[in-house]
């Protein structure tokens, strides 16, 4: 059975939505426009529903937010928790470039991460939202830096090596794939930039 909703239609008439296919739309909206960029007009229109259902299904638009992110990083992030199984910390650095590749090569997404473009908002609607955003990522960076410790304890990476550098330098590419994307870098392009930073990535 649907997960449906009741929300009152524009002539008056009660109709029915489709809960899980309205947070999509909204995530595509929030994912094409950020979070400040997304009106609500533009939310409900792309959700189909008024207002009133909105408030009524998900709260306010920074909840709604909130639930379309978690949709996000369920849904499109999910290769960021296989690629910590990987055996060696280059294996990690391939999974979570080649996932992140896949996304951006994608014909039915939009370009760019949601999570770079929202952690950029700068009014004051939006600082918790930012806040969100940056803690959600201080959470995977840590994981990230726990691996790669394992990965040098082990003698994976090179001594010399820090893992919280390394995690930032990472990072740092996964970022900057999702901006060229969202400017516009052809798909090829965007492989070649993968390719090279696995050639350089730090072996034994």
């Amino acid at each position: 059975m649907k997960n449906t909703e009741t929300a009152v239609a524009t002539r008056g008439r009660p109709r029915e939505f489709d809960a899980a296919e309205a947070l999509a739309a909204a995530l595509r909206v929030f994912w094409t426009r950020g979070y400040e960029g997304a009106s609500l007009t533009e939310l409900t229109e792309a959700m189909g529903i008024t207002r009133p259902s909105l408030y009524a299904c998900f709260g306010n638009k920074e909840a709604l937010f909130r639930k379309a992110l978690d949709l996000y990083e369920t849904e499109k992030l999910a290769f960021m928790n296989t690629a910590l199984e990987a055996p060696t910390a280059r294996g990690v650095a391939d999974r979570l470039l080649r996932g992140a590749l896949a996304n951006q090569m994608s014909a039915c997404d939009p370009k760019g991460c949601l999570g770079v473009i929202s952690s950029v908002a700068c009014g004051a609607e939006a600082e918790g939202i930012k806040a969100e955003v940056v803690a959600r990522r201080v959470s995977s960076t840590a994981a990230l830096v726990q691996r790669f410790e394992r990965a040098k304890q082990e003698g994976d990476l090179p001594a010399e090596l820090e893992p919280e550098a390394l995690t930032h330098y990472l990072i740092a590419l996964l970022q900057g794939l999702s901006v060229q994307a969202g400017a516009g870098m052809s798909c090829a392009d965007l492989g070649r930039m993968v390719d090279t930073a696995l050639v350089v990535w730090p072996g034994r």
